[in-house]
């Protein structure tokens, strides 16, 4: 009989803002929170300390909305650099113990200790000795959850903080992940849980228990998924420290100095989007088939709106041509939008025959061969000259 792995999935507790609090010491003895820059209209808390969140802070809300809970919240803006580096210390003192380390964000990791439960003691043992090493040599707190695959183990990092172990066996794990809100699973969103809810089900339990013909009718492949996650079957493999994983989405967004009005403003900033992300979709090597494109207004309410396409592709004006269509039958250009995301997905490696033209048969077919060699030149003066040497004139435009 095989033996169960060991992995762990490992978190750093606040990151940002205990990183600075390793820079400052005295912002522990205070609610405080590290934020974007309220003056380039990205004042969101992006993190905030155990005070802080005493008063209901949250992370992603406005400074305005976290300032009502605590107005002598202190604010620190954000240092990336910084956030970086000792990310990267982080997981060295990780690569100790093993070399499948597999960073999911800047502040979390997997680990498959497996092999090393001889030289160093089991899962349990070892998340220990790594908040020890971890709290000791850099002065950040994580958490950590044990279990026998990646979803539990990262569900035990929830389960309790800051600073704990959770272990989450094939024994408890009924007792522990079931009763748990359905939408705590790793990629079940706020779009997919409501879905559930509309089924009847609300806890990972209800979820594990519910007929799959049903479940993968209305989510289709991802139900499929979420039910193995729910039932504790996932068995991915933790993968190399360093190693590149294959990108399952591109995706870049903006948020505007100034609000965008009208499909006149609307349309060279989806431009633009779609022009960097096809730059970097072609540089995987790949092509892709899913356009998703989301929109938030002044009051950062969001939509998100996708298609899959007929065929896959790797050029902006084919992603622009379907952004452009998802936004103009889902949005009303009288609402002003604040910040808009293009994401391209469903990759496969160029392997599709001949690509079918996105336009209408009483609009002039467009040859792919030019288009492509023509978003190619682009690619190699951007790469030479810099990435605003060149783009489409349409995104070149005055402000109003």
């Amino acid at each position: 009989m095989q033996t169960d792995r060991t992995i762990l999935h490992c978190d750093c507790n606040g990151f940002f803002a205990s990183v600075e609090c390793v820079f400052r010491p005295e912002l522990k003895l205070v609610p405080m929170a590290v934020c974007g820059d309220p003056e380039q209209r990205h004042g969101i808390i992006l993190a905030k300390n155990e005070l802080a969140k005493g008063y209901g802070v949250k992370t992603a809300e406005t400074i305005w909305q976290a300032k009502q809970k605590c107005p002598d919240l202190v604010l620190v803006p954000a240092r990336h650099g910084a956030y970086r580096e000792f990310s990267r210390r982080v997981n060295e003192i990780y690569c100790r113990y093993t070399s499948q380390v597999e960073p999911f964000g800047i502040d979390e990791s997997w680990l498959d200790v497996t092999a090393s439960r001889r030289l160093f003691g089991d899962g349990p043992t070892i998340a220990d000795r790594l908040r020890e090493e971890v709290k000791r040599e850099t002065g950040l707190t994580i958490s950590v959850g044990v279990s026998f695959n990646k979803i539990f183990a990262k569900l035990g990092r929830d389960y309790k903080k800051p600073d704990a172990t959770t272990v989450i066996t094939r024994e408890n794990f009924r007792e522990i992940v079931w009763p748990l809100p359905v939408g705590d699973l790793l990629f079940v969103g706020k779009s997919a849980a409501d879905a559930l809810a509309r089924m009847g089900i609300h806890t990972i339990g209800e979820l594990a228990n519910f007929n799959d013909d049903i479940v993968q009718r209305k989510l289709g492949k991802m139900g499929a998924q979420i039910l193995s996650y729910a039932r504790g079957e996932e068995n991915s493999p933790v993968a190399e420290y360093g190693t590149e994983t294959e990108a399952k989405s591109v995706g870049n967004g903006v948020t505007y100095p100034k609000d965008l009005r009208g499909r006149d403003q609307v349309l060279p900033a989806v431009l633009a989007l779609c022009d960097q992300v096809a730059a970097r979709v072609r540089k995987t090597g790949m092509e892709a088939a899913t356009v998703t494109v989301a929109l938030k207004d002044p009051y950062f309410h969001t939509i998100s709106r996708q298609k899959t396409m007929s065929h896959q592709t790797d050029l902006a004006r084919e992603f622009f041509l379907t952004a452009m269509e998802l936004i103009d039958k889902n949005w009303d250009y009288r609402q002003p939008i604040r910040a808009i995301t293009v994401t391209a997905s469903g990759f496969d490696h160029g392997i599709m025959g001949e690509q079918l033209s996105l336009f209408t048969s009483d609009e002039p077919q467009i040859d792919q061969k030019k288009v492509r060699r023509l978003e190619g030149t682009m690619d190699s003066i951007r790469q030479r000259y810099g990435t605003e040497s060149v783009g489409f004139a349409r995104t070149i435009h005055k402000e109003e």
